[in-house]
C-alpha cells in the first residue's frame, strides 16, 4: 500500500504534465488562429483590388514576408504532430502550382524599399506608418519585426546606413509594443555594429554594453566590446598633440569619431543628385527654352497624318523631344499586354566590355519582345510609328514591352551604343539606334518618370501617350544630352513598350550632315 500510495503523486505529476501540455498546444492554436485571420482580413481585402492592393510598396512587402519569414514561423509549429507534417507535404506536393518567395525574393522586394526611400526622401517613421507621398496607405502599419527585418535584408546586403535607419525604427516600436514581436537584444546586435560600421564608435559600444546587460554571455559582443574600447582609447590619444595637449577631446567624449573631409562631387555625384531630383518633380526647363516650346497637330510627313493629324507637344529644343497624345487605345494596350505577359522576362542590359546581355542591378523591370506578324495590333503600332517620325521599321527593333513593379528603375544611360561598344548591334547589322520610340500604356500613380538628368526634363506616363527623341546627331555622333533614366515607380505600376529604330534605311529619310549640331 505505500508503493501504491506513491502512484497516486505519481499520477497528479502525469495529470500536471498533460495540462501543461495542453496549454502549450493550446497556445500555439491560438496563436495560428490569430495568424490566419489576420492573413484571410488581408487577402479579402487585396482580392477586391489587386493591382491597387499591391501598387503600395509596403503591402508587397509585407505578402513577400508574410510567405518567406513568417510562412517559416508557421512550419515550425506545424511540424510538431503528424496532421501537421501531412498537410506540409501536402503543399510541397503542389510546387509545380504554387509559387513561394525565397529569400532572395524577399532581399529584392527590400532593396526596392530603400531605392525609393533614398530617391523619394522617404522619412523612414512615416513609411513605417504606412503613409507614402501622402497616397495610398499600406493596410497596417509596420511592426518592430517588420522593421527589423527591413534591417536584418539590408545588414546582409552591407548596407549599414539603411540598418541603422531601420533597426532605430525597431528599437522604437518594440518598446511600444505590448506583444513584443522581436526580440531587444536582437535589435541592439544588429544595430551596435552597423553603428560601428558607420563611424560612431562611442555610440557602438553603448549599445554593445546594453546587449550584454540582457544576454552577459554572447561571446560576439564580449569581443566588439574590447575592440570598440580600444579603438577608442587609440582614436582619444590620436587627438593630443605631441606635446600631450588635448585636441577637441569632447568631440571624441560625444561620439564623433569620424571626420570626412568635402571633397569635390564626382561627375556620377552630380548625375545622381540631377536624376533624384528629377525624379521628385523638382526640376523644370529654364525660360530660354521653354518659351520656344510649342503644341500643335502634327499633319504630315504621311498622308495618313493628314487624315488623322497627331496630338504633338515639343517639351524640350536640342535636343528635340516630341510627346505625342492618345495614338495607343485602351484596345491596343490591353492587346499587347495580353501578348507580351507570358513571356516576360528579368530585363538584360548590354555589357560594354563583352558584348553580351546580362541582368543589372540599375535596371529592374521584365520584358519581353514582340515581333511584327504576332499580332495585327502590333503590326499597326508599327505602321504608326513609321508614319508619325518619317523613318523606317524595316531595320527598327522588335517592339519592347516591359512592365515595372515596386521600386522598378532603369538608372541613367544611353539608348544608343557608344565608341567604345563596337559590337553592341553587330549581329543586327544595322548600324546604331538613331532614335526612340517609347509608348505610355499606363497611367503611375506616383514615381516611374522618364527624365533627362542633363536637360532638367522629366516626362511623366500618361496613358495612351509615347515620347520620342533621336539619339544621333545628323552627323552619327552620339547626342550625350539624351542621356536618360527611368525613375523608380512609388505607387502602381508602370506599363511601357519602346521601338528602338536603327540607322540602316533611313539615310534618304533624315539624311547625314557633317554639320554636328544640325537637326
Amino acid at each position: 500500500m505505500t508503493d501504491i500510495g506513491r502512484l497516486l503523486t505519481t499520477e497528479g505529476e502525469m495529470i500536471r504534465a498533460v495540462e501543461n501540455y495542453i496549454i502549450a498546444q493550446e497556445s500555439k492554436l491560438e496563436k495560428l488562429r490569430r495568424d490566419v485571420y489576420e492573413m484571410e482580413r488581408v487577402h479579402d481585402e487585396a482580392a477586391r483590388s489587386p493591382e491597387a492592393f499591391l501598387g503600395n510598396p509596403i503591402n508587397t512587402f509585407l505578402l513577400v514576408k508574410r510567405l518567406t519569414v513568417d510562412w517559416t514561423d508557421l512550419q515550425n509549429i506545424m511540424t510538431d504532430d503528424s496532421m501537421g507534417k501531412a498537410m506540409l507535404n501536402n503543399l510541397t506536393s503542389m510546387a509545380d502550382f504554387l509559387h513561394w518567395p525565397d529569400e532572395e525574393d524577399l532581399n529584392g522586394v527590400a532593396v526596392a524599399l530603400m531605392r525609393l526611400q533614398d530617391t523619394y526622401n522617404l522619412d523612414t517613421s512615416q513609411l513605417a506608418r504606412g503613409h507614402i507621398y501622402g497616397k495610398r496607405q499600406a493596410y497596417r502599419e509596420l511592426t518592430a519585426a517588420d522593421c527589423f527585418e527591413l534591417g536584418r535584408q539590408s545588414y546582409n546586403g552591407g548596407d549599414h546606413y539603411h540598418t541603422m535607419l531601420w533597426m532605430n525604427e525597431a528599437l522604437k516600436r518594440q518598446e511600444m509594443e505590448s506583444n513584443k514581436t522581436v526580440d531587444h537584444a536582437d535589435i541592439l546586435e544588429y544595430l551596435a555594429f552597423s553603428t560601428y560600421m558607420q563611424g560612431n564608435v562611442r555610440q557602438a559600444l553603448k549599445l554593445t554594453n546594453e546587449l550584454l546587460v540582457e544576454r552577459p554571455n554572447h561571446q560576439r559582443a564580449q569581443g566588439n566590446k574590447v575592440y570598440y574600447e580600444e579603438t577608442l582609447q587609440a582614436q582619444l590619444a590620436k587627438k593630443r598633440g605631441e606635446d600631450g595637449a588635448t585636441m577637441d577631446e569632447e568631440a571624441v567624449e560625444k561620439g564623433y569619431t569620424v571626420t570626412e573631409n568635402a571633397e569635390v562631387a564626382s561627375d556620377w555625384q552630380r548625375e545622381r543628385r540631377a536624376y533624384e531630383r528629377l525624379c521628385r518633380g523638382e526640376g523644370s526647363v529654364p525660360n530660354s527654352i521653354s518659351k520656344k516650346l510649342d503644341c500643335f497637330y502634327k499633319h504630315g510627313p504621311s498622308d495618313f497624318l493628314r487624315i488623322s493629324p497627331v496630338k504633338t507637344e515639343v517639351v524640350h529644343i536640342d535636343p528635340t523631344v516630341s510627346i505625342y497624345y492618345d495614338i495607343l487605345s485602351d484596345k491596343e494596350i490591353a492587346v499587347i499586354k495580353e501578348l507580351a505577359t507570358p513571356m516576360f522576362k528579368r530585363a538584360t542590359v548590354q555589357n560594354y566590355k563583352t558584348g553580351e546581355l546580362e541582368t543589372a542591378s540599375y535596371r529592374i523591370s521584365k520584358s519581353s519582345w514582340l515581333k511584327h506578324g504576332d499580332h495585327k495590333v502590333v503590326a499597326g503600332v508599327n505602321h504608326r510609328i513609321e508614319s508619325i517620325t518619317g523613318l523606317t521599321m524595316d531595320t527598327a527593333e522588335e517592339l519592347q514591352v516591359a512592365n515595372y513593379g515596386i521600386g522598378g528603375h532603369y538608372e541613367p544611360h544611353f539608348d544608343y551604343a557608344r565608341r567604345e561598344e563596337k559590337d553592341a548591334f553587330k549581329s543586327l547589322g544595322t548600324g546604331n539606334r538613331i532614335a526612340t520610340f517609347l509608348f505610355y500604356m499606363s497611367d503611375v500613380e506616383a514615381g516611374g518618370a522618364t527624365v533627362f538628368p542633363y536637360i532638367n526634363l522629366s516626362l511623366w506616363p500618361k496613358k495612351g501617350a509615347a515620347a520620342f527623341w533621336y539619339n544621333l546627331h545628323p552627323s552619327g555622333e552620339g547626342d550625350t544630352l539624351t542621356r536618360h533614366a527611368a525613375c523608380p515607380v512609388l505607387v502602381g505600376t508602370k506599363w511601357v513598350s519602346n521601338k528602338w529604330i536603327h540607322e540602316r534605311g533611313q539615310e534618304f529619310r533624315r539624311p547625314c550632315t557633317l554639320d554636328y549640331n544640325t537637326l
